[in-house]
């Protein structure tokens, strides 16, 4: 068994949309899926994009993808790496794929000089949460997060909420 990790390039798209998609299935959440692979080509991967993403392969087959982009923290005077998905199809979980990944992010955040490597998970993901603990990440249970979308961001903006 090879696993490889490796950038993703724009005729990714379609395969990124489809892992998406599998994890928002897992995750209860396909119906807030509005993505698509235009929109997947423009924002990974436009001049201007500001994410990134990787292709884990199993033996030359794709078999997960992560998606990530770089953060900043006032407190440290430092950059951080964000990463917003990590999927690893359910065939292949428990290969050290997810692990790996993880790794290479590690690795990523560590010579762009970060001083973190960030990440969120659903509070009933336990398999999740327990690989997390499992390898050093500490939830940070201080925090709450907050989200402005659809609707409620644009009536903010617009000065109407």
């Amino acid at each position: 068994m090879t696993i490889h990790i490796r950038p993703a390039h724009a005729t990714d798209a379609a395969l990124i949309l489809r892992f998406i998609t599998e994890l928002a299935v897992y995750e209860k959440a396909e119906h807030e899926v509005v993505a698509t692979v235009n929109d997947i080509e423009a924002s990974l991967f436009s001049a201007g994009a500001s994410a990134k993403a990787l292709i884990c392969e199993m033996n030359g087959e794709p078999i997960g993808f992560c998606v990530y982009f770089f953060s900043y923290s006032t407190w440290l005077g430092k950059q951080g790496l964000y990463l917003e998905d990590l999927y690893v199809s359910p065939a292949s979980r428990g290969s050290g794929a997810g692990k790996q990944m993880l790794r290479h992010l590690a690795r990523i955040a560590r010579d762009a000089g970060c001083g973190r490597f960030e990440w969120s998970v659903l509070d009933w993901n336990e398999p999740a949460i327990g690989f997390y603990e499992s390898i050093g990440a500490s939830a940070q249970s201080e925090w709450v997060r907050y989200r402005l979308a659809g609707n409620a961001l644009k009536m903010f903006a617009a000065g109407d909420a």
